[in-house]
């Protein structure tokens, strides 16, 4: 399969290229390190980004960008920035990638735990995830062409928490969130949010 991995140089997008590398014909996208590049928060970027890649079998995205911090203290400005970046940018994905990818093929976006398991500050966040999974179950009822749609809710990361200087207990290493975007991009679901067991 050709598969466009958006996300590519990420923590969780370099371990889903090299989970898939070996089997499939990758096209790795970035905001700005690799030849091919998209700013999720503008639609004419996703649509050269598609224009630019050609037919694809698949969409992967490991990326989307969303604030953080105590609820009072998140501005209009912050809420709009999550919601054009992580949101609309992955619902554009889907919305434009309907007529670049091919008949059977797949979207797999990213969410997080925070949609269901929120913190003190993550207001912004589980607003944007949560929408996500309910946008894929709806996307999936309605995507043309036997094209499936689900997302990836990954847990912790436990490179993430040791670059923050966090206690890594209850992360999960990259390469094992990995594995869910292998099962989404080669199974057979859709309209599913994929998640590893709680610890």
């Amino acid at each position: 399969m050709r598969i466009l991995v958006i996300g590519a140089t990420g923590t969780i997008g370099r371990a889903v290229v090299d989970a898939l590398s070996d089997r499939h014909d990758l096209v790795p996208v970035s905001h700005g390190s690799t030849p091919l590049t998209v700013d999720l928060a503008q639609p004419d970027s996703i649509r050269a980004m598609f224009e630019a890649a050609g037919l694809v079998d698949a969409v992967i995205s490991a990326a989307g960008l969303a604030r953080f911090g105590p609820l009072a203290g998140l501005s209009d400005d912050d809420f709009e920035f999550s919601l054009a970046n992580k949101l609309m940018g992955q619902v554009n994905l889907v919305r434009t990638g309907f007529f670049q990818i091919r008949d059977g093929g797949s979207f797999t976006l990213t969410s997080g735990v925070l949609a269901r398991s929120p913190m003190v500050g993550s207001a912004a966040i589980s607003l944007v995830n949560a929408g996500l999974e309910g946008f894929v179950r709806a996307a999936a009822l309605e995507a043309p062409r036997g094209i499936r749609v689900n997302a990836v809710s990954p847990p912790w990361v436990t490179e993430t928490l040791q670059a923050m200087h966090m206690d890594t207990r209850g992360g999960q290493p990259a390469a094992t969130v990995a594995r869910l975007y292998v099962r989404s991009v080669e199974g057979d679901q859709t309209g599913a949010v994929l998640e590893l067991p709680m610890a």
